[in-house]
């Protein structure tokens, strides 16, 4: 396929260094929810089935956190979602015409599943007896949706870096000449790696958020519940470790083109390339050292911090490489689009920006006033060698 023509792109309203700023900077902040809801749903309405007093408790716990997670990630997937659309309209816009009706069923899903976490909730709020059959169907409905929707994403940006899939799927998926909107990206091999890759990540991001919780949220919960979450958070940051060192492996190694792997391991991006990999290992690595610790603030503060980098890690290399594997086909940068910054919407961007920053801050605050009754565990204590 040749190369599009750069020269009939319109001019970007800000810099492209602001534009990729955003755009990785919104990922990373849309990722945190995104991976409580990814994995923690399933995870939760499983152990709130089959897992003890205290997994049913924490699957209680972030079920009634979930609402205001679902709706931070909803709100701030906007942000890379508006700068992708700005700078990448070229690659991105081709790709999600060609999958239109699974890019819009999005929409159809998400709604429903924000839904049914509240569904599912107040089953929860309710007290005893109150997961009716349909309450507990609406919390399995939510998290299949919310990976079918995961799939649906992965499908959508690895085929906007695989432009030269797209005249076969268009003549495959085409009347008289009109794209009918019904392909996916499935033959492609990177997208199978990348999509489970999530999962690891999500477990990790999962890991962070039991132990950040069982400190800050749940400081009324008692010694027996922060130790079970602390020994919870070591067995979902090690699995997400192993599965996102698999993943990655396979994503690396088995799907990389030539020029991006050439690119990613000379220097100095091999160094990137290798804290990548290495990172998912830091949280895990940490609960693991401090096991017979007892929770504390530095503790979870560390762990946090450790995941916080593991995600800053694959938002700033997976920017790279789209950059990388574009570059064929369409050169995302100021040499091939002019800038012609319109100063005035860029601040009010800013303002919006922060403020619904603070307002999530705000949220969760209320989150943790909100916290349950003191339970009769007791203080906090070291666990068990």
């Amino acid at each position: 396929m040749p190369p599009l023509d750069a020269t009939q792109l319109p001019a970007l309203p800000a810099p492209f260094w602001f534009i990729q700023f955003f755009k990785v900077l919104g990922f990373l902040l849309h990722m945190v929810p995104m991976n409580l809801w990814y994995v923690g749903v399933p995870l939760a309405v499983t152990l709130y089935v089959f897992g003890g007093e205290r997994a049913r408790r924490w699957s209680e716990r972030l079920m009634v956190q979930m609402p205001i997670i679902v709706a931070a990630g909803i709100n701030l997937g906007i942000v890379p979602l508006l700068f992708l659309q700005l700078a990448y309209a070229k690659a991105f816009y081709p790709a999600t015409i060609l999958m239109a009706w699974f890019w819009l069923a999005v929409i159809g899903m998400l709604i429903p599943a924000y839904y049914g976490v509240y569904i599912y909730v107040s089953g929860m709020r309710d007290g005893a007896g109150s997961m009716t059959v349909w309450r507990r169907a609406a919390g399995w409905c939510s998290a299949v949706m919310f990976l079918v929707i995961g799939f649906i994403f992965a499908n959508a940006m690895s085929l906007t870096t695989n432009a030269a899939a797209w005249p076969d799927l268009l003549d495959r998926h085409s009347v008289a000449g009109a794209a009918t909107g019904t392909a996916l990206n499935v033959a492609d091999p990177s997208l199978w790696p990348r999509w489970l890759l999530m999962l690891g990540l999500a477990l990790l991001t999962t890991a962070a958020w039991t132990v950040l919780d069982a400190v800050w949220l749940a400081g009324k919960e008692g010694g027996a519940y922060q130790r079970w979450a602390q020994s919870w958070a070591l067995r979902l940051a090690l699995a997400g470790a192993v599965w996102s060192t698999v993943t990655g492996a396979w994503y690396l190694f088995g799907t990389w083109r030539p020029t991006v792997f050439k690119e990613m391991f000379a220097f100095p991006a091999v160094i990137l390339t290798v804290l990548t990999a290495v990172s998912c290992w830091g949280p895990g690595a940490l609960l693991w050292a401090t096991r017979r610790k007892a929770l504390n603030w530095t503790l979870a503060g560390s762990v946090v911090g450790l995941q916080a980098g593991v995600l800053a890690l694959n938002a700033i290399s997976r920017q790279i490489v789209q950059n990388i594997e574009l570059r064929d086909v369409f050169q995302p940068s100021v040499a091939a689009q002019p800038t012609a910054p319109d100063w005035g919407p860029m601040a009010l961007f800013l303002i919006v920006f922060l403020a619904g920053v603070g307002v999530l801050i705000w949220l969760f605050a209320q989150l943790a006033k909100a916290g349950p009754e003191p339970s009769l565990d007791g203080p906090a204590e070291p666990p068990a060698a």
